[in-house]
């Protein structure tokens, strides 16, 4: 006989990146599937083992390592964060913790790169997350002071260290 639809389409409790959710752009499907993975998976809470991955419609891929507990990161607020940033082969390009300089700048007032904007909005202090920028959301076709090429995509490890001040 034939295999339900329903049944073709359920999601691997194992599987830590279930691509159906991964790459749909519908943000009530992936909150579903988020809930219903979390309920299988006991491991799902630990967002060292199993962080959590987004695409945005804009291409941003936004990677929770470790999910802060302090104040949110909305639109319009001061952050101080410390970041190291490379090419996508892995040739850091800059680093902030390398200096010992943490960053501070608004966020959602174009101070930064798009990518930054669209992608630290929402981070709790204490959080980390990669940003994975398109070049689009990123130097584009220009790139940035002879280190980071025309057209790269660019890999930023992120720490919200405050929000405010």
């Amino acid at each position: 006989g034939a295999v339900p639809a329903s049944a073709r389409w359920e999601l691997d409790p194992d599987d830590p990146n279930p691509t159906l959710f991964s790459m749909a752009s519908d943000t009530s499907a992936k909150e579903e599937g988020a809930i219903a993975h979390a309920a299988d998976d006991p491991q799902a809470q630990d967002t060292s083992q199993n962080p959590s991955m987004t695409i945005t419609p804009s291409g941003l891929k936004i990677i929770d390592v470790q999910i802060g507990t302090g104040r949110e990161a909305l639109a319009n607020t001061n952050v101080t964060v410390h970041y190291d940033g490379r090419l996508e082969d892995g040739k850091e390009f800059d680093s902030s913790r390398r200096r010992g300089q943490p960053f501070q700048f608004r966020l959602g007032a174009g101070q930064v790169i798009q990518g930054w904007d669209e992608g630290l909005v929402g981070m709790k202090e204490g959080g980390k997350r990669q940003l994975v920028i398109p070049p689009e959301l990123g130097y584009g076709q220009q790139g940035a002071g002879g280190v980071i090429p025309p057209n790269a995509t660019l890999v930023f490890d992120v720490e919200l260290l405050r929000v405010g001040g």
